[in-house]
């Protein structure tokens, strides 16, 4: 997304400053089209940089994300429960 208004507005800005021979008063539009140039070229400057810094964060495309997980089947050692039998009615 970043990437394609950028390169819009270089597009734009292309047209306004190098094809356009129009007038309007109080708007120069070559000097519009010269700061939309600017601004996309910036624009897709930045989207490139973040763009590559989030693929290299996120690893290369195609690599396997490996999870290990580790099942014991063992009891556990203490129960949280015992369980008593008395052999004997306890005393009065």
């Amino acid at each position: 997304m970043n990437i394609g208004v950028s390169i819009f507005l270089i597009a734009i800005g292309a047209i306004l400053a190098f094809a356009v021979n129009a007038t309007v008063s109080g708007i120069d539009i070559n000097v519009v089209g010269v700061i939309l140039l600017v601004v996309g070229i910036g624009w897709l400057a930045l989207s490139l940089v973040l763009l590559s810094s989030r693929r290299t964060r996120l690893g290369r495309p195609g690599s396997a994300v490996v999870e290990e997980r580790r099942v014991y089947n063992e009891p556990p050692a203490v129960s949280a429960y015992e369980t008593r039998v008395y052999d004997e009615p306890p005393l009065p």
